[in-house]
């Protein structure tokens, strides 16, 4: 059986919040029985998105992590009453009204994707428009906006999707909740990782050490290899956040220069590496 799963690529989303006003016009006001009440104006972020920044001046990189309900497989949010519930083709939903007075299911998810609405006492969430999808659709209203193709869905067998994660290197978020969200990261790594960038000059002529090579090491083992721009710079990325790297840059005709680089969680520029001549 074909079952819905999405793939977000972070590398692609601007952080214009389509999809959020998307999502808005289709459930603000709206009522879609069985599976939502309607959302309310404020205070609702069905597809949230978070941001944060990478590195220091000058070199900046923004990131932004696109975050709807994740439709786990094993959801902590699930109850064995049906106040919360999985359909067949994967889909989580907060039944409206078995869920009323149920303020404990917003707790339930450690994602942080389940809204309070206080007037209609109603945990709610994204439904993965589940009401689009009985109808025949094969988007959802966020994927259907999304002017760079961040978003996409994808109906498939469990085999295909894996195939397709593993050809593409798709990721879950937090895979360390053990909840088998069906929602797939690409380029995850711009959020769950760091890297290490900076300047690099020939410090007898102050040119630009372009074509030089940096290369990033942690207790003896390369991690990874960049070639300096014709700008000087270089960015070495996909790096655990919190460890102590070597860096060495080296030149053919100059004395290679190794240093400390200590990245934090928002990465690390370093500055500028002057190379001297052997």
């Amino acid at each position: 059986m074909k079952t819905w799963h999405m793939v977000i690529d972070i590398e692609r989303c601007h952080d214009c919040n389509d999809c959020f006003l998307a999502d808005k016009d289709e459930f603000v006001e709206n009522d879609f029985p069985p599976y939502s009440a309607a959302q309310p104006w404020h205070g609702h972020r069905w597809m949230n998105i978070e941001r944060g920044e990478r590195g220091q001046y000058p070199i900046v990189q923004t990131r932004y992590l696109p975050k709807p309900c994740q439709h786990c497989d094993a959801a902590p949010c699930l109850t064995e009453d049906g106040a919360v519930y999985k359909r067949p083709d994967g889909l989580v939903i907060i039944d409206p009204v078995k869920a009323v007075g149920r303020r404990e299911i917003v707790d339930s998810c450690p994602y942080g994707v389940i809204y309070w609405n206080e007037e209609k006492q109603l945990a709610q969430k994204c439904t993965g428009c589940a009401h689009l999808i009985d109808a025949g659709w094969t988007e959802t209203r966020c994927s259907q906006v999304c002017p760079t193709g961040a978003i996409r869905v994808v109906l498939a067998e469990e085999q295909e999707m894996a195939r397709l994660a593993e050809a593409e290197d798709l990721k879950v978020y937090l895979p360390e909740l053990s909840s088998r969200p069906r929602v797939y990261y690409k380029n995850l790594y711009r959020w769950t990782h760091a890297f290490v960038a900076g300047n690099v000059a020939f410090k007898d002529s102050d040119e630009c050490a372009e074509g030089a090579t940096a290369v990033v090491e942690h207790e003896g083992q390369k991690l990874g290899e960049a070639v300096v721009n014709n700008y000087g710079d270089f960015l070495i990325d996909r790096l655990e956040p919190g460890r102590t790297y070597a860096l060495t840059v080296s030149a053919p005709g100059y004395r290679p220069e190794t240093r400390e680089a200590a990245v934090g969680e928002d990465s690390l520029t370093l500055e500028t590496v002057f190379l001297e001549k052997d």
